[in-house]
């Protein structure tokens, strides 16, 4: 019978359509767990899931290797994998402790190394003590709930936290739960021993053509960077020490600059990451506009600058930790604890390095280059520190505005001070009740 070549064009692509349909379908995604659960590797399991939907992927392989992290971030990442509609898959390459346990039992298949293990998942400190037991139960509920929901023996995920939890012939009361690869395999949260990612492509029935490796980008490794403690703390110590130049001379311009360009690279990367929301930022610009306000708009220092105080250390310690409008449920006290001593630490550090290099920074030539300065000539009445003479009990007025520093003029000249009484209005007369070597320090003269 004959068919017109329409006809045999339409019937091979209804044919082969399925075909198409199924390649296209069976990308398999791998991407590796080899840090530190925190900010960055939850972004980088979110990326890797949305570039594995974009691709239309049907399965995903987490390569772990982890000794575990923070248990807000192992919490999300359990979600994200409890939620896919791709089939999950945890190769254990060598470790997967405390919040990596609670990210491999979310999957769907574990395979392990030869010589791997899983478990010891109770809550510690940043120095390895173990926590209060609200939080241990919190942890129990979430690996108990996982294995539920995937099928797994709940009581073995208790007693990966609970050393109260005893399991016969495999764990003794007292002791948290760690089981080999020949343990997990023998209780059935593993499903085989194995030496590589090919070997679970084998083992699943994968074909290795379709394997899509997810890539780090450079961005994604200067985001880790900047999100450190450390690197977080520096920058703190930037943004502050960049306000105080400014205040302590206006007008410098390059002290501000650092100070913006330390609070871009601060709060960007936090931004990014989840951590920092808008109002968190916004309680810091306010800190900063009331702090601005109080030093040079309202006269003394009060309730506005107090404020102002409180809000830039609470807008940069939020931002560093996950909160939900001041609920920690699932962060705690502990990671709040941790930014807020990183914010104060690195606000007295920049306050303490100030005073002490203040000085001699900006008279250095190379600084100098960098800022205006306004010329102070002589035969305008000002002076220089090295030709104070003796003016204790001289009389006098206040030039600029005391905050508690400014300048005074005596006799036509005109000289740096400090006012004892605070804040002090320019014009107001004052008299030189002590004089250290070329420091000036005056009072409020009473009629």
């Amino acid at each position: 019978m004959y068919r017109s070549p329409v006809f045999l064009t339409l019937l091979t692509v209804l044919l082969l359509f399925p075909v198409f349909l199924f390649s296209q379908s069976s990308k398999v995604y791998v991407f590796n767990l080899n840090d530190e659960i925190g900010p960055a590797t939850w972004r980088q399991t979110r990326k890797a899931f949305e570039k594995a939907t974009e691709i239309n992927a049907s399965t995903i392989i987490i390569r772990m290797n982890t000794f575990g992290g923070m248990v807000e971030y192992a919490d999300s990442i359990r979600t994200k994998i409890l939620n896919s509609p791709m089939k999950t898959i945890v190769f254990i390459d060598n470790n997967a402790a405390s919040a990596g346990a609670l990210i491999s039992i979310a999957a769907d298949v574990i395979y392990m190394q030869k010589g791997a293990s899983i478990g010891a998942a109770s809550v510690v400190d940043t120095k390895g003590a173990i926590m209060p037991e609200k939080y241990q139960s919190y942890m129990r509920g979430l690996m108990r709930s996982t294995a539920e929901a995937k099928g797994r023996d709940p009581k073995i995920a208790e007693a990966f936290v609970d050393p109260d939890v005893e399991i016969p012939n495999l764990n003794a009361k007292g002791k948290v739960l760690t089981l080999t690869s020949k343990e997990a395999l023998k209780v059935g949260y593993c499903k085989a021993e194995v030496t590589s990612i090919d070997q679970v492509f084998k083992s699943e029935g994968l074909d290795m053509n379709n394997r899509v490796d997810h890539v780090v980008t450079l961005t994604d490794r200067i985001i880790a960077f900047l999100i450190t403690p450390f690197v977080s703390g520096i920058l703190i110590l930037l943004i502050i020490g960049g306000i105080y130049f400014e205040m302590q001379a206006p007008g410098i311009g390059f002290a501000l600059l650092v100070s913006i360009v330390a609070a871009a690279l601060f709060f960007a990367p936090l931004y990014l990451e989840g951590l920092a929301a808008h109002w968190e930022i916004g309680l810091f610009i306010v800190g900063i506009i009331l702090l601005i306000l109080e030093v040079f708009v309202i006269p003394g220092f009060g309730i506005a600058g107090i404020l102002g105080i409180v809000f830039i250390i609470l807008g940069l310690a939020l931002s560093m930790v996950l909160n939900d409008f001041f609920d920690f449920t699932v962060t705690g006290s502990e990671q709040l604890t941790t930014a807020l001593i990183i914010v104060l630490g690195s606000m007295i550090g920049s306050i303490v390095i100030s005073v002490i290099l203040g000085k001699s920074i900006l008279n250095t030539p190379v600084f100098k280059r960098l800022v205006l300065e306004d010329e102070q000539r002589s035969d305008l009445g000002y002076v220089t520190g090295r030709k104070v003479e003796l003016l204790v009990d001289k009389v006098g007025i206040t030039t600029t505005d005391m905050r508690p520093s400014g300048k005074i003029e005596i006799e036509g000249k005109w000289y740096d001070a400090i006012a004892m009484d605070g804040y002090l209005d320019k014009g107001t007369s004052i008299y030189v009740e002590k004089q250290e070597n070329y420091n000036l320090f005056v009072r409020k003269k009473i009629d």
